[in-house]
């Protein structure tokens, strides 16, 4: 068993350095300075436990890594770049080999499933950052990240075993489960206010704002019938596997939307996150002003090029009224 991990950044990039330093076989797919900076001298894991180099196969393309029979095949891009990485895997000849959507949002594995019969829901609960080429920092302690693994849309199978077993070897937290979209949802409603502390950081008006950007996300979900499982802070699981811990030397860069500003990407994903709830809230009738003010917020953002926490606050508060 291979596993291929398409999207080398910050959730991958741990994923991939843990599993290789567990002894797992891996194979990473990745673009650009990061896929030249691991050719050349490995993938630095820096954790709060000290610092690790891994070293393993990377390639520009799926059709590289010889995709096997027998690989499991875990797609770690953001949720905006999913539909060209699917289109490499068809190109690269997968067909019915597990494929396990590790992504924010929960419409990855609806496109996947356009492609592909075996696809998987990874929910990721993983503080993990990507800012300079060649590292990624992972903030979690004892376990780097604690993750839910089962079949889309429900129920389970021995390729959720397995990968879990692998992740378990590697210093993570993995459980198999039968309703993994419920966990997704849950973890979109956290995620809910990554473009809100990519716009204004963590203050007071955070505080103000992001329950009413999660109040309409469960309205929404609510109106549309769809369960969703808490996996917030108050996770029971944290507690003994993994509480954010201080890595020397390093700073946190925030949410995924944060560091996709730092970076200078060109894209976000808001469209798959607060857009999820505009869309579901339009086909359900239930209002979200907050939400798509916010949408439209992260195009200025990008169109303007500003960086994470710049944007000032009474212009944000103004705008909602508060």
């Amino acid at each position: 068993m291979r596993i291929v991990i398409v999207g080398i950044g910050a959730v991958g990039g741990t994923l991939a350095a843990g599993l290789s330093l567990a002894g797992i076989e891996v194979a990473g797919i990745a673009r650009g300075a990061q896929l030249a900076a691991i050719r050349a001298n490995g993938l630095h894991l820096r954790t709060p436990d000290g610092s690790h180099f891994a070293h393993f196969p990377c390639y520009a393309d799926p059709s590289e890594a010889q995709l096997r029979p027998d690989d499991l095949v875990v797609l770690t891009v953001k949720s905006q770049d999913s539909a060209s990485a699917l289109s490499q895997l068809r190109l690269a000849g997968m067909t019915d080999q597990p494929l396990f959507c590790a992504q924010n949002g929960v419409a990855n594995e609806q496109l996947a499933a356009r492609s592909f019969p075996n696809v998987h829901g990874i929910t990721v609960m993983m503080p993990a950052d990507y800012l300079v080429p060649g590292e990624t920092v992972v903030f979690g302690a004892p376990r780097w990240g604690i993750f839910d693994i089962g079949r889309w849309p429900a129920g389970h199978d021995e390729a959720d075993q397995a990968l879990a077993e692998a992740l378990n070897t590697a210093n993570f937290a993995a459980f198999v489960s039968d309703d993994v979209m419920g966990s997704k949802y849950g973890k979109l409603l956290l995620n809910l206010h990554n473009v809100l502390e990519a716009a204004i950081g963590r203050g007071a008006l955070f505080k103000r704002i992001a329950p009413l950007l999660k109040a309409e996300g469960e309205a929404v979900l609510k109106a549309a019938e769809i369960g969703w499982r808490d996996v917030s802070a108050s996770d029971t699981r944290r507690e003994g596997l993994m509480q954010i811990t201080d890595v020397a030397g390093a700073r946190r860069a925030g949410s995924s939307t944060s560091q996709s500003l730092a970076r200078g990407t060109g894209s976000v994903e808001t469209d798959y996150l607060n857009g999820e709830i505009v869309m579901l809230g339009a086909r359900h009738g239930v209002p979200t002003p907050v939400n798509s003010w916010f949408c439209r917020l992260a195009d200025r953002l990008l169109r303007e090029g500003k960086a994470p926490g710049h944007l000032e606050e009474a212009e944000v508060a103004r705008a909602l009224g508060l």
